[in-house]
């Protein structure tokens, strides 16, 4: 009798199962197969190195800062190389993203940023003029060029690259105009640098050209002022 009974709730269950999936499965269903992973694009791993690079030169000025601010000699050393170090990881991740998207300013922008402050000024300044060829007026790249012209001696070029950015940018022509006169006071310590004459010609230009930007600034002001009265 027992085994009567088995045998019929055997067949019981076979019959069930095979009528569920004759029916379309009978609420039984197949695991789905795992989503295949989208290749990405060039320019998302371009996007992608250069938003890691920016991340990375954000840690080096950060050290570069307080390698500037340290008082210990050892604590500087170690900042200093903190920042070096930084600067080459950023700098790997731009060349990364202008290889996979040559057509982005911005990853040129910063391999010239970051390639200057490793010294490489030649590859610095390639890298700027590619970002100002892509993105012309490119006020960062503008500022920083003018930047590494300052560090190449190039004292007239980086005049006129402040007066380029004074038609457009004045934050950051003033910004370019502090480096003018924090280079001017660098090369006045240090006895190897410019001569005298030369270096308070450019002083003099300088104190001339933040004056005249004060002296717009006051009739911005001025007139902004009255358009509201």
């Amino acid at each position: 009798m027992r085994i009567a009974v088995r045998v019929l709730a055997a067949l019981l269950l076979t019959s069930g199962t095979a009528a569920a999936w004759a029916n379309g499965g009978g609420g039984m269903s197949m695991p789905a197969p795992p989503p295949v992973p989208r290749e990405q694009t060039p320019q998302q791993k371009a996007r992608e190195a250069y938003n890691d690079g920016v991340h990375g030169v954000k840690k080096a000025d950060k050290a570069q800062a307080a390698a500037a601010q340290a008082s210990d000699a050892g604590k500087k050393d170690r900042a200093a190389h903190e920042a070096q170090d930084r600067y080459a990881e950023a700098l790997a991740k731009f060349r990364e993203a202008t290889g996979l998207d040559p057509q982005l300013p911005e990853a040129w922008n910063y391999l010239g940023y970051t390639s200057r402050k490793l010294g490489h000024y030649d590859e610095a300044l390639a890298a700027y003029d590619k970002a100002l060829t892509l993105k012309p007026g490119y006020a960062d790249a503008l500022e920083y060029r003018g930047e590494a012209y300052l560090a190449l001696n190039r004292i007239p070029d980086a005049q006129q690259a402040y007066l380029d950015l004074y038609a457009g940018n004045r934050a950051l022509a003033g910004k370019l105009l502090t480096a003018m006169k924090n280079w001017v006071a660098d090369q006045r310590a240090d006895a190897s640098g410019g001569t005298a004459t030369h270096l308070d010609e450019l002083d003099k230009w300088i104190q001339e050209r933040a004056q005249i930007a004060g002296q717009t600034a006051a009739l911005t002001r001025a007139g902004t002022a009255a358009s509201w009265r």
